[in-house]
């Protein structure tokens, strides 16, 4: 079988810094350095790959919606070229970069896997050398194409994956939807993956930075917190409530809410734990936020909801379309109530 190229963007990240009298610290070129000393990169097993560096390289926490622009046009202007991509990319908005990717990248027929690691390759215990390895490989001998976060033996949604262990090789879970693969021994797919192909052509969409809100909820929260915000230019406020999607029926709590609302400010529930989904008829304290216009969130994490949120306000004038779009499902990111 003919060996495949694999396009490898190297955004940044711990994967690839060096260490220095200050900690680790990004540098030009020392990741192409360090891989092509490590003689598992070069078997035939392993993909034709070329990696392209990004300068400047970018600490994941200075990631913007102008990084995620930035990725994206580089696959697309990259997709014809290559059989698949990596992403290496830092852990600590990993997965608002692959549920970003999810919304702007659509009718993909290739594989996305975003990837990087704990410990720095250069490093003798990196989790980052079997990472990539394990994403060449399934880039090329499992494709399953949609954005995919590969880490620790796992390949998840990239928009239901989230950073949930800080320290940990198991840095990510996706809590609302079974991971797509798993290597072990064997390599176990979870995914059926779809023989057909459509032949539909690569759509980008940009994202335009806009002013999103979040905040949990917790007791005695004050209806003031609600008035400072929504005062500020907002378009949308992320609610991560109690349970099922409750939160405190404080006349004044939910007056600012509905004022909210009325100000054609999307609110939008989801649940403050780890996993399952919102549902707001279940308590009167749930139903009272829906009496106030806020909408369900369903199962969406974090990332994917505020990730959602941008890609919709970027495509779309008319809350009341971003709002009926919002509780669908576009490309895996929820799941919807059976009726």
């Amino acid at each position: 079988m003919k060996r495949k190229n694999i396009y490898i963007a190297y955004t940044g990240g711990t994967i690839g810094m060096k260490k220095s009298n200050f900690g680790y610290i990004p540098v030009s070129g020392y990741l192409q350095k360090k891989i092509m000393k490590i003689p598992d990169f070069q078997k035939k097993e392993i993909p034709f790959f070329r990696i392209n560096e990004y300068k400047p390289l970018i600490d994941s926490s200075n990631m913007t919606p102008n990084e995620w622009n930035i990725i994206a046009n580089d696959i697309y202007k990259n997709y014809k070229k290559y059989d698949g991509f990596i992403i290496l990319h830092g852990t600590d908005t990993m997965a608002y970069t692959a549920s970003a990717l999810s919304f702007m990248l659509q009718n993909l027929e290739k594989p996305i896997i975003i990837t990087g690691s704990q410990i720095p390759l250069s490093e003798i215990r990196s989790d980052g050398r079997q990472n990539l390895l394990n994403a060449l490989l399934i880039a090329a001998n499992y494709p399953i194409n949609e954005v995919t976060l590969f880490f620790n033996h796992k390949l998840f949604r990239g928009n239901r994956s989230t950073k949930s262990n800080a320290n940990g090789f198991n840095a990510f879970t996706s809590p609302n939807f079974p991971c797509l693969l798993k290597v072990g021994i064997n390599i176990s797919c979870n995914y059926k993956v779809s023989k057909k192909k459509f032949n539909q052509k690569l759509k980008l969409n940009s994202i335009t930075p806009q002013p999103i809100g979040i905040i949990t909820i917790y007791p005695g929260i004050s209806e003031k917190i609600i008035h400072n915000f929504i005062f500020q230019p907002l378009k949308a406020l992320i609610l991560c409530s109690y349970g099922i999607g409750n939160a405190p029926q404080n006349k004044n709590f939910l007056n600012e809410l509905h004022s909210a609302s009325k100000r054609n400010i999307i609110l939008v529930n989801l649940t403050q734990c780890i996993s399952g989904t919102v549902n707001m008829s279940g308590y009167a304290t749930g139903n009272a936020l829906s009496n106030v216009g806020v909408i369900s969130g369903y199962d969406l994490t974090i990332e994917a909801a505020l990730t959602k949120l941008h890609f919709l306000f970027s495509c779309y004038k008319s809350t009341k379309a971003i709002k009926k779009i919002m509780k669908s499902n576009l490309c895996g990111e929820l799941t919807l109530e059976k009726k």
